[in-house]
């Protein structure tokens, strides 16, 4: 399984530059950035060079559409689609991804069907560039109820949805402190194959209850309550080797530079998968 940086955690980094070069330098295997916007800076043959002379990979890109929303959102980032998608594949990213809020303002059934044609849509053009698309279920209580009628929120019911898509390059995107906010096991990790798996997120939870953990005050893998340590025995059980990137979401600035950042993540980091025997 490859240690993957993402910019949450990091503090105010200047460019991707500075990502990649951090990641390289602190011993992680890839970053989770923006495949055509890294091109839109560096061209293709300098956004490669920065790539291969820092050691790493894309882990994953992010979905260009506004599928939440209107169908004039939808279809103004659906027309974009097709060039992200290729940019990712000239830099070797076979990993796209996108979240689920577990609540909706919209009647949930009618948003069902709005957002299964819609991710539909997507997954089939990303497939054309043998890129898979990561779903990411949402598990913190109190967004559960943030809008007016709750939605999906569950491994379960998330691996039923993409059932229904019924694209076969539509997995999972596995996050651990949704997986710890559902009060996850190792035995659901277990239960899935690895090809369900797209991409996974890494972090910790403070020491709260359960349902007071805001999606929002998320720690560094290592510095809190989840047991990283099931997690990742539990994904290696089952043998995923994509990437593990840190996602720290805050409602404050991490105190620190990027590079002391970066280098508590290793910490991090180190301590969990020494941990669990990797």
């Amino acid at each position: 399984m490859l240690k993957g940086l993402s910019r949450a955690g990091l503090g105010a980094l200047d460019n991707d530059k500075q990502l990649i070069e951090l990641a390289g330098k602190f011993g992680f295997q890839s970053v989770d950035v923006n495949a055509k916007d890294l091109i839109d800076q560096y061209g293709l043959d300098g956004a490669r060079k920065l790539l291969s002379e820092n050691g790493v990979v894309i882990g994953s890109t992010g979905l260009p559409v506004e599928w939440r929303k209107s169908e004039e959102d939808f279809l103004a980032g659906l027309e974009k689609l097709a060039g992200a998608a290729a940019a990712a594949k000239s830099l070797g990213c076979t990993r796209c991804c996108t979240y689920i809020l577990p609540s909706t303002d919209l009647k949930a059934a009618h948003f069902m069907a709005l957002a299964t044609r819609r991710l539909r849509s997507c997954a089939q053009i990303l497939g054309a560039y043998n890129i898979r698309l990561g779903l990411e279920f949402v598990g913190p209580h109190h967004l559960r109820t943030a809008w007016a009628n709750p939605f999906i929120w569950t491994q379960e019911e998330t691996l039923d949805w993409i059932e229904a898509i019924g694209e076969p390059n539509v997995g999972l995107l596995y996050d651990a402190y949704h997986w710890y906010t559902n009060g996850g096991t190792i035995a659901d990790i277990e239960a899935l194959r690895a090809d369900q798996i797209v991409h996974v997120h890494i972090n910790d939870a403070p020491d709260v209850p359960v349902e007071e953990a805001l999606d929002n005050g998320r720690l560094y893998p290592g510095e809190g309550v989840i047991d990283l340590v099931s997690f990742l025995k539990g994904l290696q059980a089952i043998g995923y080797t994509g990437s593990v990137t840190q996602e720290i979401l805050s409602a404050k600035a991490p105190e620190g530079t990027p590079d002391q950042l970066a280098e508590r993540s290793k910490a991090g980091f180190d301590k969990v998968y020494g941990a669990a025997g990797l």
